[in-house]
Parts: C-alpha cells; structure tokens; sequence
C-alpha cells in the first residue's frame, strides 16, 4: 500500500497515469480524496449509504472524463465540482431541492445574529445537516463551495433571487439553532454548576 501512495509523486504524472486507465494511479486519487469527498457529499445529502453512492459515482466521472482535466487549477478542485454535481443530480432524481421554497417556519424566523460562538466546526456541521434540504443545498453551494448565486441558480434551475432567499433562510434558521444549542448549553452548564 505504502508503494502505491509513493508510486505517483506529483499530480501530473497522476493524472497522465489515469488518462491510461491505471488502476494503481485510480487507487492512489480514491485513497488521498475519498474521505473528504464523502463528507462533500454527506453535506448534501445527510445520508450515509446514499452518499457513499454519489461519491462512487462520482469518481466514476472522475476516473472516465479525465481527459477533460486541462490541469489548469486545482485537480481537487475539479473533483469536487464533478462531487458537487453528483450530488445535485441525485437530490434532482429524488425531486427534493428546494422543495421547502416558501416554508413557513423559516419566513417567520427572527434574526439570532447575536448567538454565541462557542459552536465546533463539527457541531455546525451538524446543524447544517438539519437544515431543510433546499436550504442546505444553497448553503453549502455558496458558504462552503463558494459558488455565486448566479452560478448556484444555474446548477439548480431556479432564479437568482430564490438562491439569495435560500441562503438567507438557510442562514437565519441557522442562527436559530445556534441560538438554541447556546441557550441549553448555558442551561446545562448552570445545572452541572448547582449539582456539584
């Protein structure tokens, strides 16, 4: 295994050894991005199975549109917009973006800009995953991708304006969970505090 990782030592012979179908050089790209790919597209779709099948997928795309890489840019870069993708065509397939659009509960969400920053990164994540799928998807196509609305509204079909109200949504029913999640973290530490 340790041979395998070493075999390729820059990303130029990599990519010229996938171009030729190279199972080893196939191993190697699987091996060094699977596991933050599949994070990519847990944020998605907040199911493990299924995006563990997406990113298999997606590196199907990956591994048989390689010639497609003009090694301009990132070559993580790249798999992770064919990720993306992925993972926005199967939520298409399963008809569930922006499904929520004009969800009640979110129009009627106050603004929590005040809310504590006491929240770990993986604990945000886990929030985000709560979050309607529509919002999420915006959220993680413009928060943490860095997509533009423009770009976001053509990946998803939708106008500009949904996108932007999307993620605003997305963000206010965000700071609402945090404003929670800080408000009983108080509450227990206080509660442990009494106990002792």
């Amino acid at each position: 295994m340790g041979r395998i990782l070493s075999f390729f030592s820059n990303e130029a012979q990599l990519v010229k050894a996938l171009r030729k179908d190279d199972p080893k050089a196939q191993r190697q790209v699987y091996d060094k991005y699977s596991a933050r790919m599949l994070g990519l597209c847990f944020r998605y779709i907040s199911d493990d199975m299924a995006a563990e099948d997406v990113m298999v997928e997606g590196f199907l795309k990956v591994f048989g549109k390689i010639d497609q890489f003009s090694g301009e840019g990132s070559f993580e870069g790249w798999i992770r917009r064919i990720m993306v993708n992925e993972a926005l065509g199967y939520l298409r397939r399963q008809k569930r973006i922006l499904e929520d659009t004009l969800s009640e509960e979110a129009v009627n969400i106050p603004d929590y800009a005040s809310a504590d920053q006491h929240l770990e990164a993986e604990e945000l994540l886990k929030l985000i995953e709560e979050l309607p799928v529509g919002y999420r998807t915006v959220f993680n196509l413009y928060a943490i991708e860095g997509y533009a609305h423009i770009e976001i509204a053509q990946m998803l079909g939708v106008t500009e304006s949904t996108s932007k109200s999307q993620l605003h949504r997305a963000r206010a029913m965000l700071q609402k969970m945090v404003s929670d999640w800080d408000r009983d973290l108080k509450k227990k530490v206080a509660y442990e505090k009494a106990s002792c």
